[in-house]
Parts: C-alpha cells; structure tokens; sequence
C-alpha cells in the first residue's frame, strides 16, 4: 500500500512511524513544507510542498500512485485537500472541507452545538462589528474568552483572568481582531470556562466512533502554567486511559458529546465525518466543550500514537472506507509523558533559527521515543525554526516514571536558544492542579 502523509511536524512524524510500524507492506511518501529528518527517512519520496497548495500535492500522490492519504495538520483539511484527493479516486484519513468546518470555523461550531442541543456548550455571540463585540462584553455577567473564528494555530484565544486583565483589554483585543482580520475578521465572545482542560480524540468512519485514551495538554508556555499561550509544550496520559481528575463519568460524557457531533456534522452537511475527531474538553463544575479539531492534536498524537498496539495503517484505511470497528482498535495499558524542546520565546518572539544537537542513541537508551517537530535538517545538521523543535516521549507503568524518563532523554538535546517545561508530568504541578479543581468544585 502507498501511503501519503501531509505534513512536517512531530505530530506528523508520529504519524508516519506508526504507519510503518504496519506489519503491511507500506511505503510511505510525504509532502511538508520544511525538511523534517524523521519524516524523510521513513518516505520512499518527498515533495516540499506548502501543504495547503492542494494541486501540488494531488500532483505528487497521483505521479506516485497514492492509495491513501493521511492529512496531520488542519490547514489542508480546511483548504479542501481531503475533498481534491477524493476526486482523483484516492482514500483519505482526514475529512471534506465541509465536515472539517468543525475547527476552521468557531462560529459554525458554537452554532452546530446549539442547534443540535449538543450539551457542553458555553454562551456565546459572534461579531464583525467592534462596537457591538464591547457592548456584549460589557453587558456580559461574567468574564469572557476572545476568539477569533478562524483559525490561528492554536494561538489566537485569550481569555479574561489569564492573558486579558480586563473588560477593557477584552475589548481591544476584539477590536484587534476585527480590524486586523485575524483568523478571518470575525470574533467569538464565549463564557470564561474554569478548571481543568483535557483532550479526547477518536477515530471516526462516518459512523462508528471508537475513543483513544484521554491526554492533558499543557498549552501555558512556561512552568507552573504561567505565561503566553501557545501550540502546546507537552501532555501527559495515564495508564487507565483516563487522567487523575478524570473519571469514567466525565470520559463517557466527552465521548458522548462526540458522538452526537458526528451525527450532527452528517445532518448539517450531509457529509460523513472520517478522520480522527478531537474534543478538547473542561472539567470545573460541569464539563464544557472548549473547541473541536478536524485531526489529532499536537503534542496530543504523539501520546496516543505512542501507546497504539494495532496497526495504523490499517485503521487508516478502515477509516477511508467506512468500515472501523472497535476490534480494530487497542493501546497498551501505559502511561506517557511527552515534553516538547522549543526556540526562546517561542509563541510570542521566538529565537532565530539556530542549530541544535539531537543524541538520537543517547535517547533511546533512556528508553524514550524521538519525534522530530518543525526543524530542517541541512547537510546533517539539524536547525530550528520558529516553531516547536523536538519532542521525547517517554512511556512507563505510571506518569511519574514516563515523565523520569522524558526528561532524562530530553537532556540529550543541546543547544543555546532552546528551553522546555521540565513540570509537565511531575507529580507537583499534577498535585496543583488537583487542588485547585477540588477548590472550584467546593470539594
């Protein structure tokens, strides 16, 4: 089978060492934008196409003859590359244009929930206009997330209490947003949702939804949950497959909110959803829906990907057709700990490119698993970009071994310009953030 994989980062590479790991006989192309070193080895051929230029990338899968395609980021699914692939009679693990309007659009979203009456949903209103965006904030009882609509690369939200000290900072930003036209022109005012974040993902055929383990993402970019938000700096899971503040409950109910999406998504568009859903997901005193994503998350992927046992071309595949069943399906019973290593400033001002050093033996005798992220390799030599850089993950019996052995592993990457959160994983800051949920909650 000829698999194509669209896209460069570590979410990506996770992708396609999992579809190796296929006891099939695979061979994997790619197409990305940078020249990430892992993705290159495992392809039999690259094109470095931007990946949301859907001619180049048709081109290339049909000069190779692609069986299927593989879609990691968001921008090509909201592009339409799923719905160009299709035409040309290639399979694709990844949905429509019209189905995947689920994360390209906040507003389609929120007013999908609402029309379906899909519970976990938050107030909200959508505005192009600033003035009427500062008249609802005003008139709002309490504080307010600032959204804009489309998409931003997961760093376009900021929320009163957190990054906006105020009504009146929540206002300048919507405004910002209007006049700037980001993320399209067009803002999002939800209600602040408290307590703790968590992400569920699951592979969908159009009508089966079979669930992965549940991940926590760590979005802040500094220790202790502190700073500017950003693409995420690492996530954890636990061997349950549920999370410490997590119970079966709470993980029924997020499965269940993602199953009437999907229904949903086929009754509003007329379009099967086929791709991995992902539901982000609070927990305070209910459990609220924060945002839904057409594709796994990043660092997410790399947690449960990690942990699969099954074969993923497979399920891919099973996917395209329709035809997924939770036999299909299986994660070995572990914990994980991924930590991301990232330039200085990244999400705000990041560090220009520099090269960095990669012990690829050294990590894996700590018993970790590499996954190169947006970095290009060039005569050998591995050089950052603006984005996240290297991810290590490491898997154990519990949480605080996989984070043991993520941040001995993450040790064996040397370079000046780069940092990573060392907590992500540590039973402190798991220990904080249990504490503060059972305050919210009134436990």
């Amino acid at each position: 089978m000829k698999v194509l994989v669209v896209g460069g980062g570590a979410r990506e590479h996770a992708i396609a060492e999992a579809i190796k790991r296929s006891p099939q006989q695979v061979e994997l192309y790619s197409a990305m934008s940078n020249a990430n070193p892992g993705i290159r080895r495992l392809s039999k051929a690259v094109t470095r196409a931007k990946e949301t230029d859907t001619e180049a990338i048709v081109d290339f899968a049909l000069k190779h003859g692609i069986e299927l395609a593989v879609i990691g980021p968001e921008a090509p699914l909201c592009a339409g590359l799923a719905d160009e692939l299709l035409s040309q009679g290639i399979a694709c693990m990844g949905p429509r244009k019209a189905a995947a309007m689920i994360e390209c659009s906040k507003e389609f979203c929120r007013n999908l929930m609402a029309k379906y009456r899909i519970p976990g949903s938050l107030r909200y209103a959508t505005f192009d206009d600033a003035q009427e965006a500062a008249d609802y904030i005003d008139a709002f009882p309490g504080e307010v997330a600032v959204k804009p609509v489309g998409l931003t690369g997961g760093k376009g939200v900021k929320v009163m209490g957190e990054q906006l000290r105020d009504r009146e900072e929540a206002k300048a930003y919507a405004r910002e947003v209007i006049e700037r036209g980001i993320g399209g022109g067009k803002v999002v005012i939800e209600e602040r949702a408290l307590g703790e974040e968590f992400t569920l993902q699951a592979f969908v055929d159009g009508r089966s939804v079979v669930a992965m383990p549940a991940v926590q993402d760590h979005k802040r970019a500094f220790e202790g949950d502190k700073g500017h938000n950003t693409g995420g700096m690492g996530s954890y899971s636990q061997s349950d497959g549920l999370l410490p503040f997590l119970t079966k409950e709470d993980y029924d109910f997020a499965l269940e909110v993602i199953r009437k999406t999907v229904a949903a998504l086929k009754e509003e568009t007329g379009e099967e959803y086929r791709g991995v859903l992902y539901g982000q997901f609070m927990k305070g005193k209910e459990i609220k829906l924060i945002e839904f994503n057409c594709r796994f998350g990043d660092p997410e992927a790399m947690n449960v990907l990690t942990l699969l046992e099954s074969d993923f071309a497979e399920i891919c595949a099973k996917i395209a057709e329709g035809s997924l069943s939770e036999k299909h399906v299986s994660f070995s019973k572990l914990a994980s700990v991924c930590k991301y290593v990232v330039p200085k400033g990244y999400g705000v001002n990041p560090a220009p490119p520099a090269r960095i050093s990669v012990d690829e033996e050294a990590i894996r005798r700590e018993g970790a698993v590499l996954y190169y992220a947006a970095v290009n390799e060039e005569n050998g030599e591995i050089y950052t970009t603006t984005s996240r850089s290297v991810a290590v993950v490491g898997v154990a019996e519990s949480i605080e071994e996989a984070e043991a052995i993520a941040e001995r592993a993450i040790g064996h990457i040397k370079g000046e310009h780069i940092y990573h959160r060392r907590d992500i994983g540590k039973r402190e800051l798991i220990e904080a953030k249990l504490s503060r949920l059972k305050a919210l909650r009134g436990e």
